[in-house]
């Protein structure tokens, strides 16, 4: 599977999470059907046990906004793209930054891509790499 289908399916999976009461597992074999990634493990497994030290993170870093007011694929895309900036150090800032506006283009409106390439900008200029 290539990352950018892995990521899209990350996002999938960590969208289902996100205010229900399905497992990780539930929602991974839902999107997976029995399918198996590392990365796409990684993505989502991380993501979600550092859900709370990146959603302080965003917090920091949101202008005019709440994390709890954000769209939900927004904000998951935002959590997703944060775990891979700051946990992972196998992809340049500028390729998860790139993804992540992909994925907003994909999963949320007209507005999205600019919304997170904004928030993204500000960790990618902390860890430029």
């Amino acid at each position: 599977m290539k990352r950018h289908e892995a990521r899209e399916k990350a996002l999938q999976t960590l969208f289902q999470l996100d205010g229900t009461e399905l497992t990780i597992e539930e929602a991974m074999e839902h999107v997976m059907n029995g399918e198996t990634d590392q990365f796409y493990k990684l993505l989502v497994e991380g993501t979600n046990s550092k859900q709370q030290e990146i959603d302080e993170k965003l917090k920091g870093h949101l202008e005019n906004w709440s994390l709890e007011r954000l769209p939900k694929v927004e904000r998951t895309i935002l959590r997703m793209a944060v775990f891979e900036l700051e946990y992972m150090d196998d992809a340049p800032s500028r390729v998860v930054l790139n993804e992540a506006i992909e994925l907003s283009k994909t999963f949320g409106d007209d507005k999205s891509s600019r919304f997170v390439n904004g928030v993204l900008s500000k960790f990618t200029d902390q860890t430029a790499n």
